[in-house]
């Protein structure tokens, strides 16, 4: 696995979800697509390892939608394929979207899959305590990617700038190796790089997701063209995921072995990412798309980001938030 700050966990935190329920009727002519192929991008993270689970138990066609489920071992890969079109859709994160619309993608969020919840971390080695030690250290992560957005977080908290580090450019996979072999101070990782990254004598977690509530939320993006030519089909995906998510809770120990599969990773290893990923029910989909002024509210948080991402570099211009945020297929989706 490669990039996506982010893996694995969504299961026990689903297993955990009270509030999921059962959508019998997912499968109904309703949700009944084009029949069409729609290539369907994620990469390794937690909040999207149930799109595997879906393929597996044949969820997509029951729900009427043609699938070519395709996994990226490079996450930054998959954000460019949505943008340049390569696919249809894709799983990636609300700061990575904003930026890819800053530069001109007109994409729409359709539904949330989950909220990072502590398993994007930066983790460093023995003696440094805190995101104020960083200063003048190395500091490995895959910039432009979420886990740098998290590391910027930090430093601004810290009352520091990228320029008081030295920032090391390196995909996640590999950022965690330099970490590891002593070659940097301190690297920004999600799931599962974050357990290769502990494994060095000593380090320890010094900022995580967790401190920054909201910050992170990961998504169903689709293409502008997709919703608008083809609604019945991302309909059909939103009705699929939720289906899914209820398939997970009642069958605990094999959508275990599925995800953990699919991330390379024992099935007691998955387990252990359980808190740093928080699935959401579609009622909380239903308050996040609704405006808002708090953390919750993804319009709050988008520009909150945009805010974020343009004054630090990590984009060029203002991206229009015009079509961007789409509750109907969420509102839609059986109860």
């Amino acid at each position: 696995m490669t990039s996506r700050p982010r893996l694995l966990t969504v299961l026990l935190t689903l297993l955990t979800l009270a509030g999921v329920t059962a959508l019998s009727g997912c499968g109904d002519s309703s949700a009944t697509g084009s029949g069409d192929k729609i290539t369907l991008g994620f990469s390794a993270w937690p909040g999207w390892f149930p799109w595997q689970v879906a393929q597996e138990q044949g969820l997509f066609a029951k729900n009427g939608v043609n699938v070519d489920l395709k996994y990226f071992d490079n996450y930054t890969d998959s954000i460019n394929a949505l943008s340049s079109g390569a696919i249809d859709a894709n799983s990636q994160t609300l700061n990575d979207t904003l930026s890819s619309a800053s530069g001109g993608a007109k994409l729409s969020i359709v539904l949330v899959n989950d909220n990072s919840t502590g398993n994007d971390k930066i983790i460093a080695r023995d003696g440094i305590n805190a995101i104020a030690d960083l200063k003048g250290k190395k500091v490995a992560v895959e910039q432009g990617t979420v886990d740098h957005y998290l590391l910027l977080l930090a430093l601004q908290e810290a009352k520091l700038t990228e320029k008081d580090i030295e920032l090391v450019n390196l995909p996640t996979d590999a950022a965690a190796a330099a970490f590891v072999g002593g070659q940097v101070d301190a690297v920004g990782a999600f799931a599962p790089f974050t357990s290769k990254a502990l494994e060095r004598p000593g380090s320890r977690a010094i900022s995580t997701s967790t401190e920054f509530p909201g910050a992170i939320p990961d998504h169903l993006v689709t293409s502008q063209k997709l919703v608008k030519e083809h609604p019945k089909d991302v309909q059909a995906l939103v009705n699929t995921w939720f289906e899914t998510l209820t398939w997970i809770k009642n069958n605990k120990d094999a959508a275990v072995g599925i995800m953990a599969k699919r991330g390379g990773v024992s099935d007691a290893d998955y387990r252990s990412y359980d808190a740093g990923t928080t699935i959401f029910t579609r009622q909380q989909n239903l308050d996040a798309f609704t405006p808002g002024v708090t953390a919750q509210h993804l319009d709050f948080q988008a520009n909150k980001i945009v805010d974020f991402i343009v004054g630090t570099g990590l984009a060029q211009q203002r991206p229009s938030l015009d079509g961007l945020f789409d509750d109907q297929f969420v509102k839609a989706a059986p109860q």
